[in-house]
């Protein structure tokens, strides 16, 4: 076995495959200290800069003084403390939803959920752009997995007539993590509605960014219907950890009952929760952070000037530069990199075959100066990198 391991990560490392940690020294911000060198970051999904705000800082000391440092026991046992509690009740009315619940990660809310909604003889239709853990709560079900073409309804609709399923469940990204385009979220509840189907939306990347004060993807798009669930995580714009699923009261007391990853975790320390309440009235009150962001993904699109490279349509945080080969965007990579500027390289099988891509993440704390610079870096990137294939 360990000689196939090895042979496994060889082939990685030939086809540009290869991942690597980075080792953070300083906390998460725009200007970072890693391996001991400083460098300007768009790596962070931190997208209002909230991770290392002082506010946040304090009541987490603070909270930490009252609660402890660990939650000693699931949350159907001891462990589900009056800051869960509050924190859940706090993020239902944000959202606008009867009723939330808390899980420790959004990766455990979607297996869970997914896993408890849908069984056998049910029926999950599924972007084929869809993230890792969506897929996996699909597998882990054991309903019927169908997926479909990035964002085509003509398609799901096909795969939704012809379905005999007992329980059927449209599963989708909100915000794509490595496009950073809008599903139709209108036009897949409308097929909800006509094909008795339930929407469950990944709002990872919409939550605090998009809609009024913040609200998400769906008061974006002005949607709000009971065949409606969302998940939203905790460790994007809100600064921390930890993700929610909000919906109906009945979808939220069934999950507390049959969601194995709820069941069998001890959940999050206290004091992450109490923070988190924190997070949620900074993001509520974050309209200014929401104008300095879109006016980063604007300075960012007026400052490129690139021939080969594309910037993918996005009006959102993420913003993917399109390369295409696996080592041709680890070049790029390196070269910013070598100038002090981070920025991912994401390769298959996060992305499909050919569609490498730089995943520039803005931020709020981001300042003008920072993208300028940024998109100068790629400016004579594509032009000093291609004399050299040349």
């Amino acid at each position: 076995m360990l000689a196939d391991l090895q042979k496994a990560l060889d082939q990685r490392q030939a086809d540009g495959l290869l991942r690597q940690r980075r080792l953070l020294d300083s906390p998460q911000a725009e200007h970072i200290e890693m391996n001991s060198q400083q460098f300007l970051s768009f790596c962070s999904n931190d997208y209002l800069g909230l991770a290392n705000h002082p506010t946040l800082i304090a009541t987490m000391q603070e909270a930490t003084g009252k609660a402890g440092v660990g939650s000693g026991a699931s949350n159907l046992i001891t462990g589900h403390h009056r800051y869960h509690d509050d924190l859940e009740k706090q993020l239902a009315q944000f959202v606008n939803m009867p009723a939330a619940l808390l899980f420790s990660t959004g990766y455990m809310a979607n297996i869970g959920a997914l896993g408890a909604l849908a069984g056998r003889g049910d029926a999950i239709f599924a972007d084929k752009l869809n993230h890792a853990c969506l897929n996996d709560g699909s597998y882990y079900s054991l309903a019927d997995f169908h997926r479909f073409p990035h964002n085509d309804t003509e398609a799901l609709e096909k795969l939704l007539k012809a379905s005999k399923a007992r329980r059927k469940l449209i599963a989708a990204d909100a915000v794509f993590s490595m496009d950073g385009d809008l599903a139709p979220l209108k036009a897949y509840l409308a097929l909800c509605e006509q094909y008795d189907a339930y929407l469950y939306v990944d709002d990872a990347h919409g939550f605090g960014v998009l809609g009024e004060h913040g609200q998400g993807s769906l008061n974006h798009l002005q949607l709000k219907s009971p065949r409606i669930i969302m998940m939203a995580t905790l460790s994007k714009a809100a600064g921390i950890a930890g993700a929610f699923i909000a919906g109906e009261q009945v979808v939220v007391d069934y999950l507390i009952q049959a969601a194995k990853s709820y069941i069998y975790s001890t959940p999050a320390p206290p004091a992450l929760s109490a923070t988190l309440s924190a997070s949620v009235t900074l993001i509520e009150q974050g309209d200014a952070l929401r104008k300095r962001l879109q006016h980063s993904i604007a300075t960012l699109k007026k400052h490129l000037d690139l021939n080969t490279w594309q910037l993918m349509p996005s009006e959102t945080s993420v913003q993917p530069l399109l390369v295409g080969s696996n080592q041709a965007v680890l070049q790029l990579s390196e070269y910013l990199q070598a100038k002090g500027i981070l920025v991912p390289a994401i390769r298959p099988p996060t992305v499909p075959k050919n569609t490498a891509r730089l995943r520039i993440s803005l931020s709020a704390a981001h300042s003008e100066a920072d993208v300028i610079k940024l998109a100068q870096a790629i400016n004579e990137a594509e032009r000093e990198l291609a004399c050299r294939v040349m």
